[in-house]
């Protein structure tokens, strides 16, 4: 008896996409196979869904499991029933197919069968009873409803440093009635200098209300992280203005209260030196500082948005493309939903806000800016911290991994990485937290290659070199880091946070502590230009090999890591498309280096 190899994908998780087949009236070739349906659905699929290696074959009804075990060596495949349904459905499942096109091929000729295609990977899409979603085109183009099915932002504390929330019942304020449920923890107004932070304008609710709105609650409209809570802290007063004192006092406050997630959607004016001190101090404290690019409609990124250790968003409208009013430039990360009203309201952002003539009053208001764009990348934030992402660091690399790139290129001045794509973006974490040791396993196998190319008597031996701390250390160091050390020690008294960040990163990434956090990666870093450095000396010293050769290795596990799973934007470079040659080019010469310094010699 065959062992059953279907398992490995519950039948209650997958799906056929039945959905795509072509209806009975239109035109298809006349083939028992179902070609020109094949092809349309094939056209339609989204390559995201498919589950690899897996097959989804319908028989006609009556085709029994003897017939089909008497096709499989033909086909090269193992089917299966699906279920308890399929000796009277004829739906069968196969797993593990080498290669499912050529498959597929074979199986559509066959008379028995219905139809035959790749197995598809449906996911629930969440859709809120609110009734007025359906006007909240900005959820749907960052791709919330399957996004809500992975993290809600449950538990994370996002700090809004605006004009205040209508967030509480207090003298004349009211709470807006879409944030009522919506948690809140004590924040502060920083503009009269008290602890009742409420909104005397509307902006700062508007953007709360983009972070965490009451979702599902037959009411209103829907937040994107609508479990997220909510910490209000006034900055600006009722004219919207405030100032850099205030503004820097805000953050260090929400860094020192809790806040995993900052939203900063205001701006302008020059630099501050204790405002981007600021930012520096809550980024080291593992907050996550989103902020305005500006509404100026310029080349020019305005702060706080452009201070390093924040992240810049620009604002797109409804078709995707940068809205007329948002700024840009070389300091942008991220693009997002910021809503453009040349059209009418329908392309604004639609939230619940107070009326600035009448705090007391609420009213579901169409705002349009960078403002309204920052908060959509804040919320995000707040899931990949409910999701367990760590740092900021996590964070960012998951948003600009997770953006939907605009024109083909890495990175632009216009849109960052990308526009934000919630589900992309935890899908990319959810990847990224699973497989963390990939480099370290890219770099094993390469390891192993070098190794077997080398004559036998010139062989050093694979335990013998695992086992050496010379040579194992660095090559940690080179692909993973000291991983666990910002989680160990970056509380611990007496040890500088530069020194755990610098050691909790691989080598090729200590480019961001040295250089700075940018928006492109220093190509020097990544390269084989340090193994290669330490190599020289190592000629003369042969006790330095080993360290060498792990070191050149780590590095060729790290570079060809970064190739295969997307090449970052690098520095100095003309083209965008260069990166990945780059990356493999180095990757070789790293793997030359480390054959050579692990090469033992012939006596």
């Amino acid at each position: 008896m065959r062992m059953m190899r279907r398992t490995v994908f519950p039948a209650a998780l997958v799906l056929m996409a039945a959905a795509c087949a072509s209806p009975a009236r239109e035109p298809q070739a006349p083939t028992a196979s179902g070609t020109a349906p094949a092809a349309r659905a094939a056209a339609e699929v989204d390559p995201a869904q498919i589950v690899p290696g897996a097959i989804v074959v319908d028989f006609k009804d009556g085709t029994t499991k003897a017939q089909f075990d008497a096709w499989e060596k033909e086909w090269g495949v193992d089917l299966e029933f699906n279920s308890i349904e399929g000796a009277d459905d004829g739906v069968t499942l196969a797993v593990g197919v080498d290669d499912v096109d050529a498959a597929l091929e074979k199986i559509r000729q066959n008379p028995a069968v219905e139809s035959a295609e790749p197995l598809l990977e449906i996911h629930a899409s969440y859709t809120p009873n609110d009734p007025q979603y359906a006007q909240q085109w900005n959820l749907r183009m960052i791709d919330m409803p399957r996004a809500w099915e992975r993290s809600r932002g449950k538990g994370v504390v996002v700090a809004v440093i605006d004009t205040g929330i209508a967030y509480e019942d207090y003298d004349d304020f009211k709470q807006v009635p879409d944030l009522k449920g919506v948690k809140f923890v004590k924040g502060y107004d920083f503009v009269n200098d008290d602890e009742h932070a409420n909104d005397d304008h509307g902006h700062g609710t508007h953007v709360a209300g983009t972070i965490a709105q009451a979702t599902d609650n037959g009411q209103g409209v829907a937040g994107v992280a609508f479990e997220a809570t909510l910490m209000p802290v006034k900055v600006l007063n009722h004219f919207g203005s405030g100032t850099t004192a205030d503004i820097a006092d805000a953050i260090r406050f929400a860094a020192d209260h809790g806040a995993r997630v900052i939203n900063l959607s205001l701006g302008g004016g020059g630099y501050a030196q204790v405002m981007a001190s600021a930012v520096e101090y809550a980024r080291k404290k593992g907050v996550t500082v989103v902020a305005a690019a500006g509404n100026g409609g310029r080349g020019k990124v305005e702060y706080p948005a452009a201070y390093p250790g924040a992240i810049a968003v620009s604002a797109v409208g409804p078709d995707g493309t940068l809205a007329p009013y948002s700024s840009f430039g070389r300091e942008l990360d991220i693009a997002a939903p910021g809503g453009d009203k040349r059209q009418g309201d329908a392309g604004g952002i639609i939230q619940n806000t107070i009326d600035p003539r009448d705090p007391s009053r609420s009213v579901y208001a169409s705002y349009q800016g960078t403002s309204m764009a920052t908060p959509h990348v804040a919320a995000v934030a707040a899931m990949l911290y409910a999701a367990g992402a760590k740092s900021p660091d996590e964070v960012e690399q998951a948003l600009y991994a997770g953006a939907k790139p605009v024109g083909n290129v890495a990175w632009s001045e216009q849109y960052g990485h990308g526009v934000l794509n919630a589900e992309a973006s935890l899908k990319h974490f959810r990847g990224e937290s699973e497989t963390a040791w990939s480099p370290l396993y890219w770099a094993l196998g390469l390891m192993a290659l070098v190794l077997l190319s080398l004559r036998g008597r010139e062989r050093p031996g694979f335990l013998n070199i695992l086992v050496r701390p010379a040579f194992f250390a660095p090559l940690l160091l080179a692909t993973v880091g000291v991983f666990f050390a910002r989680s160990w020690f970056g509380g611990a008294s007496g040890l500088g946070s530069d020194a755990v960040d610098l050691a909790s990163l691989p080598i090729p990434d200590w480019q961001r502590i040295i250089f700075g956090r940018g928006r492109t990666v220093n190509p020097l870093f990544y390269s084989a230009l340090i193994p290669l450095g330490l190599s020289l000396p190592a000629i003369a010293w042969k006790g330095m090999r080993p360290a060498v050769g792990g070191l050149a290795l780590g590095f060729a596990g790290f570079l060809a890591y970064a190739a295969w799973t997307g090449a970052p934007s690098l520095a100095w470079m003309p083209f965008t498309f260069i990166a990945r040659p780059w990356l493999v080019f180095h990757t070789v010469m790293c793997l030359v280096i480390g054959r050579a310094m692990l090469k033992r010699e012939e006596a």
